[in-house]
């Protein structure tokens, strides 16, 4: 596809050769995502980063990506505080915000939001999770954080074991990751989740016609047997009737006996987070956080230059971005995994 320009709505749009450029200049932003080296290649540049449902990490990691490349960042942070308040559509605040911005980022509690705003602004849309349909971002950066723990290029992907475990039916995440994966070749999948959070049935039926295994459980020991990748995501309680929440809680956890008892040694431990650490509801228990192999910490970190990436490609500066370079002129300490 042609990346200046476009919308990021749905991992759907994506073939091996988009992930190729985009990861790509991912690697080079590294650089200037942990501020090695400074780039103003959008300076003057406005994203207005709208934010109609919870965030914390990826609503800051949208805005700093952006702000690491010499861009200004207007955030909205809430429904309420907006003019939909007031009775106006998305669509209406859509078009009045693109005549003051260059991109827009959106998160709304709403399956589909993401293409009605992009369908009402000439700007390009990036979603940032529409309800529980996909969080194509997220996709992107956990396939790149595979790519980096597994030491592999987008070539060895084809054949991955990936277990994907906890909220399958309402977790975007979750979708994003398996659909991502969808693009290469002869993928097995393990969907680990109670009967009333397993994965969509649209969704299996996609990966299955595009030629992968699928084999869904509700056992997470015999799930993550002999797999690269463990994914493990979180119940999005406010997403399901609140009996349900609770009866689901707790259901499917990991933990360090399990991993080590099932697992093979080298398994990877990812999770899109936030972990729910309340008593009962924790789906990696805290025994996991300082393994080497708990990758969750170093997956969110690699937001920042999958972000960027796809910010330089979409507003078309992927090739000016060196031109504006200097060293970082002030004190950073290096990032360590001190609790990870």
């Amino acid at each position: 596809m042609e990346l200046r320009g476009s919308d990021i709505l749905t991992m759907d749009q994506f073939d091996r050769e988009d992930l190729r450029r985009i990861f790509d200049t991912a690697a080079e932003m590294e650089v200037y995502a942990s501020r090695q080296k400074m780039t103003r290649v959008l300076e003057g540049a406005v994203l207005a980063n709208l934010f109609f449902s919870s965030s914390t990490r990826s609503r800051i990691s949208f805005g700093s990506a952006f702000n690491r490349l010499g861009g200004a960042v207007r955030d909205t942070t809430s429904i309420d505080e907006s003019s939909i308040a007031k009775g106006e559509s998305l669509e209406a605040t859509a078009r009045v915000v693109s005549g003051y911005s260059d991109a827009i980022v959106l998160r709304y509690p709403e399956e589909d939001a993401a293409k009605m705003v992009a369908d009402a602004s000439p700007l390009p849309v990036i979603n940032g999770g529409d309800g529980s349909n996909e969080h194509p971002t997220q996709g992107l950066l956990d396939i790149f954080t595979i790519l980096k723990e597994r030491k592999m290029s987008l070539d060895d992907l084809d054949g991955l074991v990936v277990a994907v475990g906890g909220d399958l039916k309402y977790g975007r995440a979750a979708h994003s990751i398996v659909k991502g994966l969808s693009i290469f070749r002869n993928i097995c999948y393990k969907l680990i989740a109670t009967d009333e959070l397993q994965m969509p049935d649209k969704i299996v039926e996609l990966l299955r016609n595009r030629g992968h295994q699928v084999l869904q459980t509700s056992d997470l020991s015999e799930g993550i047997k002999d797999v690269d990748i463990v994914y493990m995501t979180r119940n999005q309680e406010d997403r399901m009737p609140r009996e349900l929440a609770t009866h689901l809680r707790g259901k499917i956890f990991l933990d360090r006996r399990t991993y080590e008892r099932y697992a093979r040694p080298d398994t990877t431990i990812m999770h899109p987070l936030p972990i729910d650490i309340r008593p009962g509801a924790q789906e990696i228990k805290p025994d996991l956080y300082d393994h080497p192999n708990f990758a969750v910490y170093r997956q969110t970190d690699n937001g920042m230059p999958v972000r960027m990436s796809i910010y330089v490609h979409l507003l078309g500066v992927v090739d000016r971005v060196h031109d504006t370079v200097r060293d970082a002129f002030w004190f950073r300490p290096d990032r360590t995994d001190s609790h990870r």
